[in-house]
């Protein structure tokens, strides 16, 4: 009996082992929690193309925008862990969220096995060109001569855009009115529009627009100043300390099978690492940043710490 018993365990597990050796065997949906045209929306389609051309199935992006990111991020949460849901998790949806939202269906720490970083890369500072300051000191002596009047857009209340001007007005002293958009995109063109006048949203998205003149880039948001803007100072050279780095990385649920988690980590790793990709990404300020899971595991945790401080000190809090 315990030879047939050992015999069956043995052919189970060998079964699972080639369903997994065999992923993926159908479409994979890599979801987004922010609207298409977003910074996230255009990294997940880079990593989508290449995954696609690599294993040979289709990879579908699913953007489902809403609360900050959590309507996303929750839905892949509840998802089957096989390896055909996966999540482009943000700084801001992957982090920010654990100390921001009261009530958030699902945890971060236990829900989601963390797969690979993908990029970091600097918020923008960015005013619409009505607003006359040409600097940061300068924006910072508009803003003290006019409490309360200038207006700044985010792609969400409590995202790393929302909190980074949270950021810069403690830092500064300064009062400005936050109006929430779903994603980056949005708040941009509402700027070119004239109803928004400042923000400090993924370099990504925003840099061709300030190279092409329809928003005014001031500075840039890391400690150090950023290759493909080399003449851009940062927000630290006048306000020293200040740091607000983005960053995107890759998610599957718990319990998804770890020869799919390491397989992805390195297509991944090999996808960041093409001269091609690479290019591309640091010519609109990302920066490739490929980690293995437990590294990256540990990286999120960190994250969620340091954010769930800026959060309680804004007094931002969602129900």
């Amino acid at each position: 009996m315990r030879t047939i018993f050992a015999v069956a365990v043995a052919l189970l597990v060998s079964a699972a082992g080639h369903a997994q050796d065999a992923w993926p065997q159908r479409a994979v949906t890599l979801v987004v929690p922010f609207g298409a045209g977003g910074s996230a929306d255009l990294t997940a389609r880079v990593l989508s193309t290449h995954l696609q051309a690599r294993l040979g199935t289709p990879f579908v992006i699913d953007n489902r925008a809403g609360a900050g990111g959590s309507i996303g991020t929750g839905f892949v949460a509840k998802a089957p862990n096989d390896g055909y849901t996966l999540l482009l998790g943000t700084v801001s949806s992957s982090a920010i969220n654990a100390a921001l939202y009261t009530k958030l269906t699902y945890d971060l720490d236990r829900d989601f096995q963390p797969v690979s970083l993908l990029v970091r890369f600097p918020n923008l500072l960015f005013v619409n060109p009505k607003i006359p300051a040409t600097s940061v000191t300068g924006l910072i002596d508009y803003l003290k001569a006019n409490p309360g009047k200038v207006n700044y857009g985010s792609s969400g209340i409590g995202t790393s855009s929302h909190l980074s001007v949270v950021m810069f007005a403690l830092a500064t002293g300064t009062d400005m009115t936050h109006i929430p958009f779903r994603s980056t995109s949005e708040v941009v063109n509402s700027m070119i529009g004239g109803h928004i006048d400042l923000g400090i949203d993924s370099m990504t998205t925003t840099i061709p627009h300030a190279q092409s003149g329809a928003v005014r880039a001031l500075a840039v948001t890391t400690p150090q100043r950023n290759a493909s803007v080399p003449d851009l100072p940062t927000i630290g050279e006048t306000l020293p300390g200040y740091e607000a780095t983005a960053w995107q990385g890759l998610f599957a649920p718990a319990g998804t099978p770890r020869p799919i988690v390491d397989r992805l980590a390195a297509e991944v790793k090999r996808i960041l690492e093409m001269p091609e990709v690479a290019s591309s990404l640091k010519a609109v300020g990302a920066e490739p940043a490929p980690m293995p899971p437990d590294a990256f595991a540990a990286f999120a945790r960190t994250e969620r710490v340091k954010w769930k401080e800026v959060v309680r000190v804004s007094g931002a809090r969602v129900d």
